[in-house]
Order: structure tokens, then sequence, then C-alpha cells
């Protein structure tokens, strides 16, 4: 959630300078499940960053929110501000969608309205820049056989589901593309792969050369990205399909098992492969060039284009 508006904000400071100041807020249990419209700053958790403006008394220039939580206080701002600042919404607020200057919505969400720009998936950080951050700190993936394949492990969710079955199936056929065409893997998994799904794969994957992150020390997703030759990613994960699509490099979709239709991702995965990004795996690694996503940077062009 974080990285949605991180993402956005560094697109925008890549555009004119400024300065990026996070802000880390919850609201105290209790409060947390009370309607937006009843939410108000003194509800805010003690341990949440500081609600108000900076040095001062200086409300920022752009203020962006992602999240249910800080739909209220993204209001405030408007508010309080006297409209000096402007405030930017990721995601579908589901919740005054006009109380805000700009609403930076997932298109395959639908939302629709004056002040709302629909993206191809959400706002994130994956930059050519930051992939070569990534990739300076762990150059010893270079040395990987090529074709290098970053495989993007997601897991259960409410659409969808990875039993240990199904991991060890997509591990095999997995193996055999990469080892018939001589290459290596580089494997990350979410917080939300079980963990049976986990051992699985892992059992499978190992044997092949590469690089199996386990959750500890530096995170090398950026990394993954930047020294891969192709993606795949499994079909759950909205940000990590987006995310790949930006580098401009072959995204195979791994199927999972269904758990309910899902219509909001079927339209993300629809719009994805009719730009060319993806394609479902079939057990080959072909090869195809796309434009680079980069609805992140559009985004950051129209803040700037709509707060003048």
């Amino acid at each position: 959630m974080e990285n949605q508006a991180l993402g956005l904000a560094e697109a925008v400071a890549r555009l004119t300078p400024a300065e990026i100041v996070v802000r880390r807020v919850r609201w105290r249990t209790g409060f947390d499940r009370l309607p937006s419209s009843l939410k108000i700053s003194w509800m805010l958790d003690p341990a949440s960053d500081a609600f108000g403006p900076g040095p001062g008394g200086r409300w920022p220039d752009v203020w962006i929110g992602t999240g249910r939580a800080t739909l209220p206080l993204s209001a405030a701002v408007k508010r309080r501000s006297g409209g000096g600042t402007f405030v930017v919404q990721t995601q579908d607020p589901r919740w005054r969608t006009e109380a805000y200057d700009l609403v930076v919505a997932p298109e395959h969400d639908g939302v629709s309205g004056p002040n709302v720009l629909s993206i191809v998936g959400s706002p994130h950080r994956v930059t050519p820049g930051r992939l070569a951050e990534g990739a300076a700190e762990l150059p010893e993936l270079a040395d990987l056989p090529r074709p290098r394949v970053a495989v993007l492990v997601g897991g259960r969710s409410r659409a969808h589901d990875l039993p240990e079955s199904h991991a060890r199936r997509l591990a095999d056929e997995v193996a055999r593309a990469v080892e018939a065409a001589g290459g290596s893997v580089m494997v990350t998994f979410s917080r939300r792969t079980p963990e049976a799904a986990k051992a699985a794969m892992t059992a499978r994957l190992s044997a092949l050369p590469g690089s199996i992150w386990d959750g500890a020390g530096l995170n090398p997703y950026f990394a993954f990205l930047h020294f891969a030759d192709h993606v795949l990613v499994t079909e759950d994960s909205a940000n990590m399909a987006a995310e790949a699509a930006s580098t401009g490099k072959p995204v195979h979709v791994l199927p999972m098992v269904p758990l309910k239709p899902a219509p909001k991702f079927e339209r993300l995965q629809a719009a994805l492969r009719a730009h060319g990004a993806t394609r479902a795996f079939d057990g080959r690694l072909d090869e195809w060039n796309y434009e680079p996503l980069d609805e992140t940077g559009r985004a950051a062009r129209e803040i700037l284009l709509r707060r003048g």
C-alpha cells in the first residue's frame, strides 16, 4: 500500500523538484471500523505519525493518500489547507470520490468521474533507475546462466489459491522450461504464499542454478526484475503483474486455483495482454517485445497538469 503512494510521489519528484515526506497512520482500536465520515484526527493511534501541517504551519503542495485509513485525512487536508494542497487518492475510495482533486484508480475497478484517472494496475516504484540500484546491491546475479527467469509467486486470496499439489505442478513446469533453455531461476514469494506451497516449489526449483529468497536479508525483488530475461508471475497479484509489465520483458502468467469468479483480475489481465506485455505460460520461454508500461509516470504528469 505504501509503495503505491511512494511510487507516485517519486514519479512526481522525477518531473519537478520535490521533497517527499512519508506519514504512516492507523486508527485506534475501536475507531478503525467506524465509517470514514465519523473519523476525526484525535482517533488516530498514538503510534501514528503526526497529522497536520509541516514547519511554519504550511500544508504540502501535494498530498497522496493510499488505503481506507487515509480517506478522512485526505478530505481533511483538502479542507484545512483551504484548497492550497492538491489532494490525490489512489485506488477506488468508495467514499466521497468528489472530495479529492484527483483519484488515481485501477482501470479494472471501473471508477469514473471528472476527477478520476484510470490506469492499468496501480502506481508502483519500479523504474529502470530503481532496478539498477537493486542490481548494484546483488551484482552476483549477473553471473547466473541465461536466460535468467524471475519467478514471482503470490498466494491465497479471496479469488485464488495455491495448494501444495498445484504449487508442485507449477514448479515442475517452470523447471522443465528453464532446464530446456539452459537457464536459471530467481524466485521470490509473497507473504500470502502458503508454507506448504513455498516448500514444494523451493524443493523443486532449488535443483536449478539460481537464487531463491527465503525472506531473510536484503529484498532482491528489484534486482530480480533487472537481471531477468523473462518474468513469470502468478495470476493472483495485480501489483506484481503490472510492475513486471513496466520492464518491457516478456511476462508469463502462471495459473492459480480459482476460488470464485474474479472479474476485476480478468479485466486487468485482459488489459495487460492487450498492451502486449503478458501471455499465459505454456511451458515455453518464448520472447516478444512491447513498450514498457509507464502508468505511474502518466499519473504523475496528470497531477502536475491538473495542479497547474
